[in-house]
């Protein structure tokens, strides 16, 4: 069975996601798209990039594992989603753990990151939900290695490759 595009991948997490919001109120695919542009000019993979458009899929329900295990996806991208989907309870060190021991799954939280901390989308947030959140992760970031965040790709469409752009080994 043939893989999906990345532009069936696109659209099926912006059809997925369409009717959700993120925390500001703005339409939940723009982040989405940020993170898979971010894995991008990082020098991510075609198979990292379509991780970034799913990377929130299963956590936030949008699909289902069920439909992940099911889909018509390399393994990498597969375990990469996986890796990036915290569950509910889960302590901090595991998830970030199971980040680093998952090949491509770096760059991809990595730029979730960068978004998710973006000075601009922090600064819609009342100050305790800003605070939260900067705090959440600068912690996330501390424990995968990662430095301080750089200015996001929406503002700096030619940010040099990642250290974290791990390359995916070849579906078998």
């Amino acid at each position: 069975m043939p893989y999906l595009t990345l532009a069936q991948v696109e659209a099926i997490a912006r059809r997925a996601h369409a009717d959700q919001t993120d925390k500001a109120g703005r339409p939940y695919t723009e982040h989405l798209s940020a993170v898979a542009e971010g894995v991008r000019v990082r020098g991510g993979s075609e198979e990292q990039i379509a991780a970034g458009w799913l990377h929130d899929a299963v956590e936030d329900g949008a699909l289902s594992r069920e439909w992940l295990d099911a889909a018509a996806l390399p393994p990498a991208v597969k375990e990469m989603v996986l890796a990036v989907t915290k569950a509910p309870g889960e302590d901090l060190r595991t998830y970030t753990r199971r980040i680093l021991a998952t090949p491509g799954a770096l760059l991809v939280k990595e730029s979730d990151l960068a978004h998710n901390a973006d000075p601009a989308r922090l600064a819609v947030l009342d100050g305790p939900t800003r605070a939260r959140l900067t705090e959440k992760y600068a912690t996330v970031r501390r424990l995968l290695g990662l430095t301080p965040p750089s200015v996001s790709p929406s503002a700096s469409p030619a940010a040099p490759p990642s250290p974290a752009a791990q390359p995916s080994p070849p579906p078998a």
